[in-house]
C-alpha cells in the first residue's frame, strides 16, 4: 500500500508540477516585471495556437505515433483563409470554416496514407510536412493578406472579463480533450493502440478508425489555431507555423507523454507547456539571449525524459 501511494506521489506530472511551482519563483525573483497580470495574461495569448495544437498531439503520441506536419498544415491554412477570403470574395467567416476543414482534410490525409498504406507515422508525416509546406508557398507565391476587418481581430486580440479570448478557448478545450482521454471508451483505445496495438486489434478494437479520428483532429484543431495566430498578428503569410511541430512535441514530451506510446496525460501537457512558456518568458526578461533559452528547454526536456524512465523502470 505504502508503494502505490509512493508511485502516486511520484508521478511525472507530480514532479513536473513542484518543477515548475520552483521555475516560477526563481523567474520571478530575476525580473520584477515576471510576475505581473499583463506579462501572465499575455504569455497564455502567446502560448494559445501551440497549446491547441498539443492536445491532439497528446492523443497522437500516445498511440505510439507523431505529427510532424502539423506546423506546415498551420501554414497552409493560414494562408488560404487569405486566399478564401481576398482572392475568391468568399465571406470571411465562411473562409474561416474553409480553412479549418483545409487542416482536417490535411489531417486525414495523413491518417489514411499511414492506416491503409501501412508507412510509419513518422516517415508519412515527414512527407507531408515538405507537401503542405511547398502547397502553401506554391499558393502564397511570397505574398501577404492584410486588411482584415476589425471584428476578426476579437478572437487573437481581444479579451473576455480581462483574459484573452484565445486563452477561454484554450482552457475549454483542455477540459474537454482531458475528459476524452482519461474518462471515455475512446481515451482508453488510444492507450490500448499506444501499449500494444496488436492485442488492440485482437480484442475488437477499431484501431484504424481512432488513428484516422486523432489525425483528423490534429489537422483540424491546426487549422484553428492559424485562424487565431492570423487573427492576433494581423496578418498572413505561408511560413506561418514553422517550427511548430518542434515547440508542441516538446511540450508533450515534457509534460511525460512516452514517445513509445502507452502513457500520457493532458495535465501533463498543459504543465509542459506552461513551464515551456515559462522558461522563454522568465528568461528572456533576464536578458538571456534565445540560443540560452533554447539550451535550458533542452536540458530540462533531457532531465524530464530520464526521471520519467527511471519511474517506469521502478513502476515495473
Amino acid at each position: 500500500m505504502a508503494t502505490m501511494v509512493m508511485n502516486r506521489v511520484l508521478r511525472h506530472e507530480s514532479i513536473l508540477g513542484v518543477l515548475l511551482v520552483a521555475a516560477l519563483f526563481v523567474l520571478a525573483a530575476q525580473s520584477p516585471h515576471f510576475w505581473t497580470a499583463d506579462n501572465l495574461l499575455n504569455q497564455g495569448r502567446l502560448m494559445a495556437e501551440v497549446g491547441l495544437i498539443a492536445l491532439p498531439m497528446t492523443f497522437v503520441i500516445v498511440t505510439g505515433g507523431i505529427d510532424l506536419s502539423v506546423g506546415s498544415i498551420f501554414g497552409l491554412s493560414a494562408i488560404l483563409l487569405g486566399v478564401f477570403w481576398q482572392n475568391t470574395g468568399m465571406p470571411l467567416p465562411v473562409a474561416m470554416i474553409a480553412a479549418v476543414l483545409v487542416g482536417a482534410i490535411a489531417g486525414l490525409g495523413n491518417g489514411l496514407i499511414i492506416t491503409r498504406f501501412k508507412v510509419p507515422p513518422l516517415i508519412a508525416t515527414l512527407a507531408t510536412l515538405a507537401l503542405y509546406r511547398g502547397l502553401a508557398e506554391g499558393i502564397s507565391q511570397a505574398r501577404s493578406v492584410r486588411g482584415y476587418p476589425e471584428w476578426f481581430f476579437v478572437l487573437g486580440q481581444g479579451e473576455v472579463l480581462g483574459v484573452p479570448t484565445q486563452l477561454w478557448l484554450l482552457v475549454v478545450c483542455f477540459v474537454i480533450a482531458a475528459f476524452i482521454l482519461g474518462m471515455t471508451t475512446f481515451g482508453r483505445t488510444t492507450y490500448a493502440i499506444g501499449s500494444n496495438e496488436v492485442a488492440a486489434r485482437f480484442s475488437g478494437l477499431k484501431v484504424d478508425r481512432a488513428k484516422l479520428l486523432i489525425y483528423g483532429a490534429s489537422g483540424l484543431i491546426s487549422g484553428l489555431a492559424a485562424v487565431i495566430f492570423v487573427s492576433r498578428v494581423s496578418t498572413t503569410r505561408s511560413d506561418m507555423g514553422t517550427g511548430y511541430e518542434l515547440d508542441v512535441i516538446t511540450a508533450v514530451v515534457l509534460g511525460g507523454t512516452s514517445i513509445f506510446g502507452g502513457r500520457g496525460t493532458i495535465i501533463g501537457t498543459a504543465l509542459g507547456l506552461i513551464l515551456m512558456q515559462a522558461l522563454k518568458n522568465g528568461l528572456a526578461l533576464s536578458g538571456v539571449k534565445g540560443d540560452g533559452t533554447i539550451v535550458v528547454i533542452g536540458a530540462v526536456l533531457i532531465a524530464a525524459i530520464l526521471v520519467g524512465n527511471l519511474l517506469s523502470r521502478d513502476d515495473n
